[in-house]
């Protein structure tokens, strides 16, 4: 029996760009819908339900960035946001809007095809054997659910994107060991760290804003200077 195309939506104002990257796309059994406006995109989100979505910043309309928020809103669906400004404030500001993961375009389409795969890998929930696998992890007052992945902090739920909860689960399967830069990178991006890349630091900054661990001296996650980032047990 084939397996359905995953769907997505692929919001582009570059005509031709947008039909050669559906075209690869639906080499790869994957579904896209194309959507060129930024003011039609939340209808055409609401109308297709995608699996992922491809977003470019720059869109005639309501721009990406404000899309990225209010999509992130409405559903927590994957989000890739693809510029042609090759900066790392622009990579920032998108991440922090609530991105999975940003790209410089045009991009190549392996890299593209390879990181979609990636982020929709890791959004799905985990395939866990319910007779031997516990449902809930613990931590002082922090509860994970795995198969949800549903997360609550002092029994209060806490909402996180599927980059973040990633991190603070491999944060937490590693408590009170110091993770490089390049071990969480790998985790949440699966790429190297490059010594500029501060994915991993946006990330880090929204975990602790979520569990209100204070920025200027956190306790909950911890940065050990010139070697990454510690959570320890004994702070939750």
């Amino acid at each position: 029996m084939s397996t359905a195309p995953t769907n997505l939506l692929l919001i582009e104002d570059d005509q031709r760009l947008a039909e050669l990257t559906q075209r690869y796309l639906q080499q790869h059994n994957y579904h896209v819908v194309v959507e060129h406006h930024g003011d039609n995109a939340l209808a055409t989100f609401h109308r297709c339900r995608p699996d992922l979505i491809l977003l470019d910043i720059m869109l005639p309309g309501t721009d990406g960035l404000t899309l990225c928020k209010q999509l992130k809103q409405t559903a927590n669906v994957p989000i890739i946001l693809l510029t042609a400004r090759n900066t790392h404030m622009d990579e920032v500001v998108g991440l922090e809007t609530g991105a999975d993961d940003y790209l410089c375009k045009p991009a190549e389409p392996m890299v593209l095809l390879a990181r979609i795969r990636n982020l929709l890998r890791r959004h799905e929930p985990a395939d866990l054997n319910p007779e031997t696998a516990p449902r809930d992890i613990c931590l002082g007052g922090l509860r994970i659910n795995r198969f949800s992945r549903d997360v609550w902090y002092q029994e209060n739920p806490v909402t996180l994107s599927s980059q973040e909860y990633d991190l603070l689960m491999f944060l937490v399967i590693n408590a009170d060991c110091i993770m490089s830069r390049d071990d969480l990178l790998k985790q949440i991006r699966g790429i190297e760290y490059d010594g500029q890349d501060r994915t991993v630091d946006v990330y880090i900054s929204r975990l602790r804003k979520a569990f209100d661990d204070n920025p200027t001296a956190p306790e909950k996650i911890k940065t050990v200077w010139g070697k990454g980032y510690l959570l320890p047990r004994d702070a939750w």
